[in-house]
């Protein structure tokens, strides 16, 4: 496929499936190509084959995100195969659930480097070049969590809040280049990771939600897509729940 000399290019990390994919189609549909990173590379192909098929261009990148040598290459490649790189998305996430009397020193530490870390990896790799463009946008996925603490998860709520404080942290940082950075907070949203929660978790989280209902990964799909765009321009620093009124 030709390039569009015109087009931005993103990379979305964890686009595989789940939030990440729905991201990466909703830029694609926006005119991005799209450079989709995930460890499970069979699910981002197929992914990346709808792209595709929308006239966009699309590339996979096999990468841990917890490796910094692994993000440079990860960027360097997108420049090299799409030739330019404009939207960062830091999206991948896991989470080890568990009481903090009983949660491992591995859960801790697995959630942290995936969740928070990687996350800066990619902000620490893709910095330089948006600082030297003058130009960029950067939207991290976090959760409400983050902002109201959730008994089970002290690993994933903190490495979260991490992303919070780093999201605005690089908005400090990065304004007076041009480049804005902002995060989306999601509330319960349906993925293949909420569909095995226990009913009863997910009926807790519709009681609680002011629209009686969880999100759909598309529901924060355009929410990213928004702060990626220039109607987003004079925002930054900014996080946005997408959350249907669960926590406010």
């Amino acid at each position: 496929m030709a390039p569009d000399p015109g087009a931005r290019v993103a990379l979305v990390t964890g686009a595989g499936r789940g939030i990440g994919a729905a991201i990466a189609r909703e830029l694609a549909r926006d005119g991005c190509d799209v450079a989709l990173v995930d460890k499970a590379t069979a699910p981002a192909e197929t992914v990346a084959g709808e792209i595709r098929r929308l006239g966009r261009r699309a590339v996979v990148l096999d990468a841990d995100v917890t490796s910094l040598t692994a993000a440079g290459a990860s960027v360097g490649a997108v420049l090299a195969e799409l030739g330019r790189l404009d939207l960062l998305v830091c999206n991948a996430g896991i989470s080890r659930d568990a009481v903090v009397w009983k949660m491992t020193e591995e859960a801790w530490d697995e959630v942290i480097a995936v969740n928070l870390k990687g996350c800066f990896n990619y902000c620490r790799v893709v910095a330089p070049i948006f600082r030297a463009q003058r130009r960029g946008r950067i939207v991290t996925v976090a959760s409400i969590n983050a902002l109201r603490g959730k008994a089970g998860q002290a690993n994933y709520t903190a490495s979260k809040a991490g992303v919070v404080a780093l999201t605005r942290t690089l908005a400090r940082e990065l304004g007076r280049s041009g480049v804005t950075v902002n995060c989306v907070a999601p509330g319960m949203v349906r993925t293949a990771m909420t569909d095995a929660l226990p009913p009863q978790v997910l009926d807790a989280a519709i009681a609680e939600s002011a629209l009686g209902r969880i999100g759909e990964p598309e529901d924060v799909a355009h929410a990213v897509a928004f702060l990626c765009s220039d109607r987003a321009r004079h925002i930054t620093g900014a996080v946005l729940q997408v959350d249907g009124g669960q926590f406010m």
